[in-house]
């Protein structure tokens, strides 16, 4: 079975050992090139990826300097909700049942055929963004009070106007998600990781020049031009990779069908599992002034760890295990899947013990300054140590979703959302009676732990039955 021989060290001496041993299985064996590959593709998204979130950290400390854990920073954070929200389950969940089939496509029909299905899914895909956006914009006057319910008149006023400053960042960024799946697809990974700098740098010039003139709106209003710009450096690259970023409608074609078998389940796990940050934020929204801010404040350095290490992982194993997929490699499935489940545990363990036992010295590093106070501090501190519990199950389960997303299994990931989203709104409740807002956070750890346990189980099914089906 592609899961046997998965385990976790337990000592110091056992951790160097099994380090050498996964670094040699890269070398060796008749699967190495793929590996190798993978690694170099890992080394170089990691890479520039660190770089993309170091910049990141810049400006949430920006951030901090100029709004500490004021109402308007939890106006923002509610206002960019439902946005963010939509694109994860829009564009990401297009992504993930787009790219299986693009490579199959592109493998054994040509360029033109996988242009013409590109080409399809993103008007699908524009059309359902606009959809999404005007329904947004109708219900936004119901949905923004039950998201901000502990919020002020004054404050909730504030938030309305945010959103409308942001909604245009849903359309713009569906698109531009979908632009860097296919570049990465083609294993140009260096751009499409480098392109969110582009926004970062963008809101920090914004904070900077504009801040004392439009206070919270230079944040929203410096947000949403980073986003267009970014967009447009991904449609060049496109462009030059030879496929159009323009959206155009060919046919209704069995490859197009495809896509839209694997995602219905896909936007529909999605969708729960998106709605567990919306949840998270919304409860925190019900214990008071600064809540949300120091949710969000609490998950910036467990966001930089795993944003790191799961968008280098996906982006570099996507591709590979799509095609391995496609050409019935399980041996090298199996290869692939242990090398990088034994990579991951011995570089997540250590980094989450070091961060949990450290976790109000790194807050007050990073954020204590101008606005932000030593009472901030230790209540943020508390929030990470828990948050980032979740970090090592996180890990390992991306690298199982992007191979149940290969295997075309989504299914079993929508099924495993609705399991989290009960979960999260569960353990939320229970633990914010004991712990407030830090309750919150180690929900989350909880949930991806579970998480984690029911994608083991499931990928065992389904390629025990995928190697039994072929054989």
């Amino acid at each position: 079975m592609i899961l046997d021989g998965i385990r976790c060290s337990s000592g110091p001496e056992e951790m160097i050992e099994s380090s050498r041993i996964y670094i040699d299985k890269l070398s060796t064996g008749s699967h190495r090139s793929t590996n190798w590959r993978i690694f170099a593709a890992l080394i170089t998204v990691g890479a520039l990826t660190f770089i993309v979130k170091l910049i990141g950290t810049l400006k949430e400390m920006v951030v901090a300097y100029k709004f500490g854990t004021a109402d308007a920073l939890d106006a923002f954070f509610i206002a960019f909700l439902l946005p963010s929200f939509a694109i994860n389950v829009i564009a990401g969940s297009f992504n993930a049942a787009l790219i299986p089939t693009f490579i199959q496509v592109r493998e054994n029909k040509g360029r033109e055929a996988a242009q013409r299905l590109l080409s399809n899914v993103m008007v699908l895909s524009v059309l359902l963004l606009i959809v999404v956006s005007a329904a947004l914009a109708l219900t936004a006057s119901y949905t923004l009070p039950l998201l901000g319910s502990g919020f002020s008149d004054e404050k909730l006023a504030l938030t309305r106007s945010l959103f409308w400053v942001l909604l245009p960042v849903l359309v713009i960024n569906g698109l531009s998600t979908i632009w860097a799946a296919i570049i990465n697809a083609g294993e140009r990974f260096a751009l499409p990781a480098l392109s969110p700098m582009a926004t970062t740098i963008v809101i920090m010039a914004a904070l900077f020049v504009m801040t004392k003139i439009w206070g919270i709106y230079a944040l929203a209003v410096g947000t949403g031009i980073g986003f267009a710009v970014e967009a447009g450096l991904l449609a060049w690259v496109l462009k030059r990779q030879g496929f159009s970023p323009i959206p155009r409608w060919y046919d209704l074609d069995d490859q197009t069908r495809q896509v839209f078998n694997q995602y219905a389940p896909m936007a529909i796990g999605a969708f729960l599992m998106s709605s567990t940050n919306l949840v998270d934020q919304t409860m925190a929204a019900m214990l008071g002034p600064g809540s949300v801010s120091a949710l969000n404040y609490g998950n910036r350095v467990v966001a930089f760890i795993v944003g790191v290490g799961s968008i280098a992982l996906s982006t570099a194993v996507f591709p590979f295990f799509s095609r391995m997929v496609a050409t019935h490699d399980w041996d090298g499935l199996r290869g692939t899947l242990k090398t990088y489940a034994g990579l991951i545990l011995l570089a997540s363990v250590p980094l989450t013990l070091i961060v949990f036992a450290l976790s109000e010295p790194i807050v007050s590093v990073l954020f204590e300054r101008g606005a932000f106070t030593k009472a901030d501090t230790s209540l943020i501190g508390q929030v990470q140590a828990l948050c980032v519990l979740q970090v090592p199950f996180y890990m390992l389960g991306t690298l199982m979703v992007r191979l149940i997303s290969s295997l075309q299994a989504n299914q079993v990931l929508m099924w495993g959302a609705v399991i989290n989203l009960f979960l999260n709104i569960l353990l939320n409740y229970l633990f914010m009676q004991s712990f407030g807002v830090a309750g919150i956070a180690l929900s989350t750890s909880a949930v991806y732990f579970v998480s984690f346990c029911y994608l083991l189980y499931m990928l065992w099914r389904v390629t025990k039955n995928n190697v039994y089906d072929q054989r």
